[in-house]
Protein backbone atom coordinates (compact mmCIF):
# COMPACT_ATOMS: atom_id res chain seq x y z
CA UNK A 1 0.00 0.00 0.00
CA UNK A 2 1.09 3.63 -0.76
CA UNK A 3 1.39 6.22 1.94
CA UNK A 4 -1.09 8.28 1.51
CA UNK A 5 -3.42 5.15 0.87
CA UNK A 6 -4.46 4.48 4.61
CA UNK A 7 -5.05 6.57 7.73
CA UNK A 8 -6.26 7.05 10.94
CA UNK A 9 -9.24 9.74 10.02
CA UNK A 10 -10.12 6.92 7.80
CA UNK A 11 -12.27 5.44 10.09
CA UNK A 12 -14.25 8.46 11.33
CA UNK A 13 -15.02 9.62 7.48
CA UNK A 14 -16.33 5.49 7.27
CA UNK A 15 -18.52 6.12 10.51
CA UNK A 16 -19.83 10.22 8.87
CA UNK A 17 -20.91 7.98 5.84
CA UNK A 18 -22.18 4.91 6.88
CA UNK A 19 -23.46 5.46 10.02
CA UNK A 20 -25.70 7.97 12.23
CA UNK A 21 -23.23 7.15 15.15
CA UNK A 22 -22.29 10.59 17.04
CA UNK A 23 -18.72 11.76 15.19
CA UNK A 24 -16.52 14.79 15.72
CA UNK A 25 -16.65 17.35 13.38
CA UNK A 26 -13.60 17.23 11.29
CA UNK A 27 -11.99 19.70 8.79
CA UNK A 28 -13.48 20.14 5.39
CA UNK A 29 -10.34 18.99 3.63
CA UNK A 30 -10.58 15.70 5.41
CA UNK A 31 -13.20 14.62 3.24
CA UNK A 32 -11.06 14.47 0.42
CA UNK A 33 -9.61 11.32 1.65
CA UNK A 34 -13.33 9.26 1.37
CA UNK A 35 -12.11 7.68 -1.64
CA UNK A 36 -8.96 6.19 -0.04
CA UNK A 37 -11.07 5.87 3.25
CA UNK A 38 -13.25 2.73 1.24
CA UNK A 39 -10.83 0.08 2.82
CA UNK A 40 -12.54 1.16 6.20
CA UNK A 41 -15.52 0.46 5.15
CA UNK A 42 -16.00 -2.91 6.74
CA UNK A 43 -15.62 -1.14 9.99
CA UNK A 44 -18.83 0.74 9.67
CA UNK A 45 -20.49 -3.37 9.81
CA UNK A 46 -18.75 -3.52 13.15
CA UNK A 47 -19.93 -0.78 14.63
CA UNK A 48 -23.58 -1.49 13.44
CA UNK A 49 -23.20 -5.25 13.78
CA UNK A 50 -21.70 -5.00 17.59
CA UNK A 51 -24.13 -3.44 19.21
CA UNK A 52 -27.28 -5.39 17.64
CA UNK A 53 -25.33 -8.82 18.03
CA UNK A 54 -24.75 -7.90 22.32
CA UNK A 55 -28.58 -7.16 21.93
CA UNK A 56 -29.66 -10.17 20.73
CA UNK A 57 -26.97 -11.50 23.11
CA UNK A 58 -28.97 -9.93 26.16
CA UNK A 59 -32.69 -10.42 25.03
CA UNK A 60 -32.17 -14.40 24.40
CA UNK A 61 -30.31 -15.05 28.01
CA UNK A 62 -33.34 -13.27 29.21
CA UNK A 63 -36.08 -15.11 27.99
CA UNK A 64 -37.11 -13.56 24.92
CA UNK A 65 -37.48 -15.87 21.90
CA UNK A 66 -35.53 -15.97 18.92
CA UNK A 67 -37.87 -14.08 16.22
CA UNK A 68 -38.34 -11.21 18.91
CA UNK A 69 -34.56 -10.96 19.52
CA UNK A 70 -33.80 -11.12 15.55
CA UNK A 71 -36.20 -8.64 14.93
CA UNK A 72 -34.90 -6.15 17.81
CA UNK A 73 -31.49 -6.43 16.72
CA UNK A 74 -31.93 -5.70 12.24
CA UNK A 75 -33.60 -2.62 14.04
CA UNK A 76 -31.20 -1.54 15.75
CA UNK A 77 -28.66 -1.89 13.05
CA UNK A 78 -31.94 -0.06 11.03
CA UNK A 79 -31.24 2.97 13.45
CA UNK A 80 -27.56 2.85 13.40
CA UNK A 81 -27.64 3.54 9.58
CA UNK A 82 -30.55 5.86 9.55
CA UNK A 83 -31.85 3.43 7.21
CA UNK A 84 -29.33 4.68 4.23
CA UNK A 85 -29.17 1.20 2.45
CA UNK A 86 -32.76 0.10 2.73
CA UNK A 87 -33.77 3.69 1.10
CA UNK A 88 -30.86 2.83 -1.59
CA UNK A 89 -32.36 -0.46 -2.34
CA UNK A 90 -36.20 0.82 -2.64
CA UNK A 91 -35.01 3.25 -4.61
CA UNK A 92 -32.30 0.80 -7.21
CA UNK A 93 -35.95 -1.30 -7.43
CA UNK A 94 -38.01 1.97 -8.22
CA UNK A 95 -35.58 2.71 -10.98
CA UNK A 96 -34.78 -0.38 -12.54
CA UNK A 97 -37.88 -1.43 -13.17
CA UNK A 98 -39.96 1.37 -13.04
CA UNK A 99 -38.44 3.20 -15.82
CA UNK A 100 -37.84 2.66 -19.53
CA UNK A 101 -34.83 4.34 -20.32
CA UNK A 102 -31.68 5.84 -18.48
CA UNK A 103 -32.75 8.91 -18.12
CA UNK A 104 -35.92 7.90 -16.60
CA UNK A 105 -34.53 5.05 -14.56
CA UNK A 106 -32.34 7.87 -12.94
CA UNK A 107 -34.80 10.18 -12.11
CA UNK A 108 -37.21 7.72 -10.23
CA UNK A 109 -34.15 6.94 -8.31
CA UNK A 110 -33.35 10.54 -7.26
CA UNK A 111 -37.39 10.71 -6.41
CA UNK A 112 -38.19 10.86 -2.14
CA UNK A 113 -41.33 8.55 -3.13
CA UNK A 114 -41.35 5.09 -2.99
CA UNK A 115 -43.41 3.03 -5.58
CA UNK A 116 -44.63 -0.68 -5.85
CA UNK A 117 -40.98 -1.80 -6.54
CA UNK A 118 -39.14 -0.35 -3.56
CA UNK A 119 -41.99 -1.78 -1.04
CA UNK A 120 -41.91 -5.51 -2.41
CA UNK A 121 -38.25 -4.86 -2.14
CA UNK A 122 -37.88 -3.71 1.40
CA UNK A 123 -40.80 -6.13 2.84
CA UNK A 124 -38.95 -9.01 0.99
CA UNK A 125 -35.23 -8.64 2.03
CA UNK A 126 -36.25 -7.13 5.59
CA UNK A 127 -38.23 -9.92 6.19
CA UNK A 128 -36.23 -12.57 4.49
CA UNK A 129 -33.45 -11.05 6.39
CA UNK A 130 -35.31 -11.35 10.01
CA UNK A 131 -36.52 -15.19 9.41
CA UNK A 132 -32.68 -16.00 8.15
CA UNK A 133 -31.33 -13.89 11.72
CA UNK A 134 -33.57 -15.61 13.95
CA UNK A 135 -32.75 -18.98 11.88
CA UNK A 136 -29.00 -18.07 13.38
CA UNK A 137 -29.93 -17.21 16.59
CA UNK A 138 -31.68 -20.44 17.42
CA UNK A 139 -28.82 -22.22 16.35
CA UNK A 140 -26.84 -20.63 18.90
CA UNK A 141 -24.75 -18.23 16.02
CA UNK A 142 -25.44 -14.97 17.69
CA UNK A 143 -22.49 -13.42 16.26
CA UNK A 144 -22.86 -14.68 12.41
CA UNK A 145 -24.34 -11.24 11.71
CA UNK A 146 -21.03 -9.13 12.51
CA UNK A 147 -18.80 -11.10 9.78
CA UNK A 148 -22.01 -10.72 7.14
CA UNK A 149 -22.12 -6.91 7.85
CA UNK A 150 -18.38 -6.42 7.03
CA UNK A 151 -18.30 -8.58 4.11
CA UNK A 152 -21.36 -6.76 2.41
CA UNK A 153 -20.23 -3.64 3.22
CA UNK A 154 -17.07 -4.54 1.40
CA UNK A 155 -18.68 -5.11 -1.30
CA UNK A 156 -19.53 -1.26 -2.14
CA UNK A 157 -16.43 -0.43 -2.92
CA UNK A 158 -15.52 -3.03 -5.51
CA UNK A 159 -18.84 -1.58 -7.57
CA UNK A 160 -17.45 1.76 -7.01
CA UNK A 161 -14.41 0.72 -8.45
CA UNK A 162 -15.46 -1.45 -11.15
CA UNK A 163 -18.19 1.31 -12.86
CA UNK A 164 -18.36 4.74 -13.35
CA UNK A 165 -20.38 7.26 -11.40
CA UNK A 166 -23.84 7.09 -13.25
CA UNK A 167 -24.99 11.09 -12.84
CA UNK A 168 -22.60 13.86 -11.85
CA UNK A 169 -24.00 14.68 -8.55
CA UNK A 170 -25.12 12.71 -5.39
CA UNK A 171 -23.46 10.90 -2.28
CA UNK A 172 -21.39 8.26 -4.54
CA UNK A 173 -20.13 10.57 -6.94
CA UNK A 174 -19.12 13.14 -4.10
CA UNK A 175 -16.85 10.11 -2.60
CA UNK A 176 -15.70 9.82 -5.57
CA UNK A 177 -14.16 6.51 -7.79
CA UNK A 178 -11.71 4.46 -4.93
CA UNK A 179 -8.15 2.80 -6.02
CA UNK A 180 -8.53 -1.15 -6.56
CA UNK A 181 -6.27 -1.69 -3.57
CA UNK A 182 -8.19 0.33 -0.92
CA UNK A 183 -11.30 -2.28 -2.42
CA UNK A 184 -9.01 -5.40 -1.90
CA UNK A 185 -8.03 -4.18 1.61
CA UNK A 186 -11.07 -3.59 2.82
CA UNK A 187 -12.49 -7.16 1.76
CA UNK A 188 -9.35 -8.74 2.78
CA UNK A 189 -9.86 -7.42 6.54
CA UNK A 190 -13.40 -8.29 6.08
CA UNK A 191 -12.84 -11.77 4.92
CA UNK A 192 -10.30 -12.51 7.81
CA UNK A 193 -12.74 -11.12 9.68
CA UNK A 194 -15.17 -13.78 8.56
CA UNK A 195 -13.13 -16.82 8.49
CA UNK A 196 -11.60 -16.38 12.26
CA UNK A 197 -15.73 -15.77 13.33
CA UNK A 198 -17.18 -18.87 11.47
CA UNK A 199 -14.37 -20.67 10.43
CA UNK A 200 -14.63 -22.32 7.18
CA UNK A 201 -17.73 -22.13 6.64
CA UNK A 202 -17.56 -18.16 5.91
CA UNK A 203 -16.23 -19.08 2.28
CA UNK A 204 -20.06 -20.34 0.83
CA UNK A 205 -21.54 -16.96 1.91
CA UNK A 206 -18.35 -15.15 0.80
CA UNK A 207 -18.40 -16.89 -2.88
CA UNK A 208 -22.22 -16.39 -2.55
CA UNK A 209 -22.24 -12.00 -1.97
CA UNK A 210 -19.26 -11.59 -4.80
CA UNK A 211 -22.35 -13.63 -7.45
CA UNK A 212 -24.78 -11.25 -6.50
CA UNK A 213 -22.80 -8.17 -6.17
CA UNK A 214 -21.36 -9.32 -10.00
CA UNK A 215 -24.84 -9.29 -10.64
CA UNK A 216 -25.96 -6.31 -9.47
CA UNK A 217 -23.26 -4.23 -10.95
CA UNK A 218 -23.94 -6.13 -14.47
CA UNK A 219 -27.58 -4.96 -14.22
CA UNK A 220 -26.18 -1.22 -13.19
CA UNK A 221 -24.49 -1.03 -16.09
CA UNK A 222 -27.22 -2.09 -18.41
CA UNK A 223 -30.01 -0.23 -16.96
CA UNK A 224 -28.27 3.14 -16.04
CA UNK A 225 -24.70 3.11 -17.63
CA UNK A 226 -22.97 3.19 -13.58
CA UNK A 227 -23.80 3.27 -10.09
CA UNK A 228 -24.98 5.32 -7.78
CA UNK A 229 -24.89 5.75 -4.33
CA UNK A 230 -28.75 3.83 -3.93
CA UNK A 231 -27.27 1.44 -5.82
CA UNK A 232 -24.19 0.59 -3.34
CA UNK A 233 -27.23 0.76 -0.41
CA UNK A 234 -28.80 -2.35 -2.79
CA UNK A 235 -25.71 -3.71 -2.99
CA UNK A 236 -25.14 -3.83 0.73
CA UNK A 237 -28.61 -4.95 1.38
CA UNK A 238 -28.88 -7.81 -1.16
CA UNK A 239 -25.33 -9.30 -0.27
CA UNK A 240 -25.91 -9.10 3.30
CA UNK A 241 -29.19 -10.97 2.89
CA UNK A 242 -27.87 -13.61 0.79
CA UNK A 243 -24.57 -13.95 3.25
CA UNK A 244 -27.11 -14.75 6.07
CA UNK A 245 -28.88 -16.94 4.35
CA UNK A 246 -26.27 -19.15 3.26
CA UNK A 247 -25.49 -19.39 6.74
CA UNK A 248 -28.45 -19.92 8.09
CA UNK A 249 -28.70 -23.31 5.47
CA UNK A 250 -24.93 -24.08 6.42
CA UNK A 251 -25.73 -23.99 10.07
CA UNK A 252 -29.11 -24.44 11.14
Amino acid sequence: MRKNDISGVDFLLVLILLTRLPMPVLQKQRFARHAHATWAFPFAGVAVAVPACLSAAILLRAGLNPMLAAGIALLMQTLLTGAMHEDGLADTADGFWGGFTRERRLEIMKDSQIGTYGVLALILTIGLRWMAYAGLLAAGAVWALLPVAMLSRAMMPAVMAALPNARATGLSSAVGRPPWRNCGLGLAIATLAAVLILGWTAWGPLLAMCVVTAVIAATAQTKIGGQTGDVLGATQQLSELVGLLCLTAALS
